[in-house]
């Protein structure tokens, strides 16, 4: 539990120095992986400074000499190794420290195993899909280039690329790309590239080296960082065979340093070349679009309506010609067949016409109302009558004489 203290009531520094000794004592024993530096030996006690493999943090270890001398084969600097200790905090000095109880030596097989598990977990959280890498911008205009400090890959990249493609420009970040300072800049160097506007696109790159030299580019924390990152990374690490983490999780993998500028950059002679090529094919489209256009105007001006085009009025004033005295005929015909139907209708109206009966001497009696006398009977004397006859009427009284009798 928290200490109460106030500027009336403080502690010594003793009892300070006693309860951190407390604190650690409560670990234990635990296992620790880290590489071996500044190794002595003094009488029957080895020190050493057990440094992490990543991070710049290191503690001293004090280890006997019997338990160092037992690891086989012998550590020496800069070995990989998992040692079995118990924190000890040395209250007189104020000081911390491990006391090793068994050391072992990493060799390279379990540090294979270690990052075979590692990738796997990576894996399973897809940090290597295939779907989720992007692609490389055709042109860059502005390349980042993460590499060691005055270094081959640096110049290969850059004398390659410029070779390529003589106006691409480059910022360069010259980091440590092995050792326990690697990781930290590197990831550094990534995060100031990735968060430069100009930046389209960021290699990063490293010679050949051992399995131990390029372990930085499997680190977790660094494979994270790229998966991160808003800007596309290209892989340029070691040779052809060798495959650290990151090359898992870039954008795009490059065997070599080179292999990463034929990637990032286009040849400009082979760009060149392609532009005339399909200019030559743009040429050759059009130039095949003009002729079958060509080819179909001469075949459409060929035609008689085009070729001659007062003949094909001429045939149509003479078709004109033909419709109207067709035209002409039949109304002419029509006329003809109703003249000839008048005259007949005419004819029987004449024959049944009273006007016809009156011609031949016959008269109609009609009183004055109109009615027509049928029969003598029907007249009485004094009525008056209208005679009519072909030419005029006549008005006429009956007298007293009876109607002729019949023979």
């Amino acid at each position: 539990m928290a200490q109460k203290t106030s500027p009336e009531q403080p502690i010594p520094v003793r009892t300070v120095l006693q309860m951190v000794a407390g604190w650690i004592g409560k670990l234990g024993t635990i296992w620790v992986d880290g590489e071996i530096a500044e190794l002595t030996a003094r009488g029957g006690t080895v020190f050493m400074t057990l440094r992490d493999p990543v991070a710049n943090v290191s503690a001293r270890v004090t280890c006997p000499r019997g338990v160092y001398e037992a690891t086989v084969p012998r550590p020496v600097d800069g070995a990989r190794v998992v040692v079995h200790v118990k924190p000890d905090f040395w209250v007189n000095r104020g000081s911390f420290a491990f006391t090793a109880l068994e050391i072992k030596p990493v060799g390279v097989g379990e540090m294979l195993a270690r990052l075979e598990r590692l990738r796997q977990l990576l894996a399973s959280e897809g940090l290597f899909a295939t779907d989720r890498k992007r692609r490389l911008p055709f042109l860059p205009g502005t390349v980042g280039l993460i590499c060691g400090r005055d270094s081959a890959a640096e110049r290969d990249v850059l004398e390659n690329s410029r070779r390529r493609w003589p106006a691409v420009r480059f910022k360069v970040e010259e980091v440590a790309v092995q050792g326990p300072y690697a990781v930290g800049e590197v990831t550094e160097a990534l995060a100031r590239l990735d968060a430069d506007r100009e930046v389209e696109v960021i290699v990063v790159a490293r010679g050949g080296g051992s399995f131990e030299d390029l372990l930085p580019f499997s680190d977790e924390s660094l494979v994270r960082a790229v998966a991160s990152c808003r800007t596309p990374v290209v892989s340029a690490i070691g040779h052809e065979q060798d495959s650290p983490l990151l090359d898992l999780v870039a954008d795009v993998r490059a065997s070599t340093p080179t292999d990463a500028a034929k990637k990032v950059v286009p040849d400009v002679g082979e760009q060149l070349t392609l532009v005339r090529q399909l200019r030559d094919r743009g040429r050759r489209m059009v130039k095949g679009w003009l002729d079958r256009e060509l080819a179909w105007l001469s075949s459409v001006r060929s035609r008689p309506s085009l070729a001659d085009p007062v003949r094909e009025v001429e045939r149509r004033a003479e078709q004109v010609d033909q419709f109207r005295d067709r035209v002409r005929r039949s109304l002419g015909g029509s006329l003809d067949r109703a003249e000839d139907s008048l005259g007949h209708l005419r004819a029987r109206l004449v024959a049944l016409s009273p006007a016809a009966t009156l011609e031949r001497g016959y008269a109609i009696v009609q009183r004055p109302e109109g009615d027509v006398v049928r029969r003598a009977a029907d007249v009485s004397v004094g009525d008056a009558l209208t005679i009519r006859f072909t030419d005029a009427r006549v008005t006429a009284r009956a007298d007293g004489s009876g109607p002729d009798e019949e023979p």
